[in-house]
């Protein structure tokens, strides 16, 4: 139950002084003769006397905790939103307006709430449940609409009319809580600052802390879903601040529990399903995990399936050839995408002392579907994959055809090649190294720094081959800035190949943008020239993709890479490179990139499917 600070009637604290203490007050004559200070200093008397009365810190305490719950509340309530938005926009552009969305909704509280206490038929603090309540099915109704509201205002749109309120309304009422709470003896100028900073402060150290909880414990049970999460805080509002205006969300409650297909529930997945299929698709699994949502998605129509992470694709490959025709008994599937088929040359770059493929050692930084540590598997390399994301391992291995016999790391590639050059003593491990991580605008930085691709390079052995997958747009610096840091490691005759040949027609129609996927090869020597053999039957494993894509065949030159800097070499050098302790360089062109991204992903798969989850 709220405190009565919440209350509308505006009063002093002398009003809230214990009623012993009234024969002490003065007439209102007396008080107008005396001076100023004397009668502040017939208020600090007061205070001072209420303080010893019976129930007056049990009071103040009251206060505290109230404020402390509102502030956690919507502390949780932003990070649930960017979590609930970033399968439909993806983490960057959800995150492009928050920050900013959520300063200017505390200081409208702030600055607003005796006009809200005033101007509103209810007290404020009744409202928050009815609120909470509301926020699913307001996302579910606007998340129908995202397409044509775009990936850099969606988010906006939906948190103005979802969190902006609630936390608007929440920073009102702790400012009128605020308003009651006892400073002790602090200068007035200090009592003055210490409720809004010390709120504010608050606020942000519960953000941090309920941030890093949430991403350690997401997807473990229902109440740890998105969803659930925000079922969770709508109790917990219910709770605090229990309204007669509770049965005004019984409707949203019933549709959040019956009719939205984002709840993690089987009997939503069913529904939601009897919908997909009419459209030619159906969702085969989905989990709520620490790097995004992820799900398996299959066309009916087409007949290939793919792995999703929040608003992108972790790769896929074609269902509709197994075991048929002259794909019977084939060792790997067919991947969907033909940068995973190039990620294989490694084995085909001529290096001094060739190591046979019985006898050769691979690591492989990101999983995704497992398209290549399925073909090394099947040539008989000895394979190391590291994931950090153990449910997108889990889907891979049980709903596209990664074999079980390789060694599976579900750790963060940063920490897991730092222990293991250090337990080493950076002696060579691997033959190969496939650096294959989720690009596209949401890159993890750490993984492209000169410090990570230093580990690799100590990891492979004097003869090894490493190759990267990059994804992003040659109009701008990123993959310039990726390319550079890559040959400072392993020496400028590295080769770069694209997935597709550039498309002048598509790039003046976006705007110049040349967005595509990249495989850099290099070798450990930095004065090797990289050459790569002819495949042979045996290299491509009976595969029409590898027999296209296996070999790299559209070379990316300086002249491409020089696009990123406007054509000047000038500018191409003072990008320098990526560090660990200034990953700013990269991260301030994620945010184009990501919109970009997004842009590229509404047109690969139907809106259907990213709205519905």
């Amino acid at each position: 139950m709220a405190p009565k600070a919440t209350k509308r009637r505006k009063a002093s604290k002398a009003d809230t002084m214990p009623k012993a203490t009234a024969t002490t007050a003065t007439s209102a004559p007396d008080l107008l003769a005396k001076s100023k200070e004397a009668y502040e200093q017939e208020l600090k008397d007061l205070a001072k006397k209420a303080r010893t009365q019976k129930g007056y810190w049990a009071g103040q305490l009251a206060i505290y905790i109230h404020c402390f719950i509102l502030l956690g509340l919507i502390a949780i309530a932003s990070n649930v939103s960017q979590l609930v938005l970033s399968p439909v926009y993806g983490s960057i552009p959800a995150s492009i307006w928050h920050s900013k969305l959520v300063m200017a909704a505390c200081f409208t509280g702030w600055a607003s709430n005796i006009f809200l206490d005033r101007a509103l038929p209810v007290e404020p603090v009744e409202l928050l449940p009815l609120i909470a309540m509301y926020i699913p099915a307001v996302q579910y109704l606007l998340f129908r609409v995202s397409g044509y509201l775009g990936g850099s205002y969606g988010p906006l749109v939906t948190e103005l009319l979802t969190i902006f309120p609630l936390i608007t309304i929440s920073s009102a009422c702790v400012a009128t809580n605020l308003e009651y709470a006892d400073f002790g003896p602090l200068p007035k100028f200090i009592a003055d600052a210490v409720p809004g900073l010390g709120s504010f402060g608050f606020y942000k150290v519960a953000e941090k802390v309920t941030s890093s909880f949430i991403a350690q414990h997401i997807g473990t049970n229902f109440y740890m879903t998105r969803i659930g999460l925000e079922g969770l805080l709508a109790a917990s509002y219910t709770t605090i601040a229990p309204s007669k205006f509770l049965l005004f969300g019984l409707p949203v409650l019933l549709h959040t529990t019956l009719l939205n297909p984002h709840l993690p529930s089987p009997m939503a997945l069913s529904w939601l399903n009897g919908g997909m299929e009419k459209e030619g698709w159906k969702i085969l699994d989905r989990r709520d995990s620490l790097t995004g949502y992820v799900s398996v998605v299959e066309s009916l129509k087409d007949g290939f399936r793919v792995l999703r992470c929040d608003h992108s694709l972790l790769g896929g490959e074609w269902v509709k050839f197994e075991d048929t025709g002259r794909f019977k008994g084939n060792q790997v599937a067919e991947p969907i995408y033909g940068v995973f088929a190039m990620l294989e040359a490694v084995r085909l770059v001529e290096v001094p002392h060739p190591v046979p493929d019985n006898e050769a050692k691979a690591l492989v930084i990101g999983l995704g579907i497992g398209t290549t540590p399925a073909a090394l598997v099947a040539h008989g390399i000895n394979t190391t994959v590291v994931e950090i994301d153990p449910v997108v391992h889990e889907f891979a291995t049980k709903y596209f055809q990664l074999p079980s016999n390789h060694t599976a790391v579900i750790e963060d590639a940063v920490s897991y090649t730092d222990r293991l050059v250090n337990q080493t003593q950076g002696v060579g491990q691997f033959d190969y190294i496939i650096h294959d991580v989720f690009t596209g605008g949401a890159e993890p930085v750490a993984l492209f720094t000169y410090e990570f691709l230093q580990n690799l390079n100590s990891l492979l052995k004097p003869d090894g081959v490493v190759a990267i997958n990059y994804a992003g747009d040659f109009s701008h610096p990123p993959p310039l800035l990726i390319v550079n840091t890559i040959r400072s490691v392993f020496g400028p005759s590295c080769r770069i190949f694209r997935e597709h040949p550039r498309d002048e027609a598509q790039a003046a129609a976006h705007n110049g943008r040349d967005f595509t996927n990249m495989v850099i090869f290099c070798t450990k020597s930095s004065t090797q020239e990289i050459t790569f053999r002819n495949p042979s039957s045996r290299d491509l494993l009976n595969s029409p993709s590898r027999e296209a894509f296996l070999l790299p065949k559209w070379e990316v030159t300086e002249e491409d890479l020089l696009r990123g800097a406007n054509g000047s070499v000038a500018e191409a050098e003072k990008l320098g490179v990526l560090r660990r302790n200034d990953t700013s360089l990269l991260e301030k062109w994620q945010q184009e990139s990501a919109l970009g991204h997004w842009e590229i992903m509404r047109g690969v798969l139907p809106e259907v499917v990213w709205v519905n989850w």
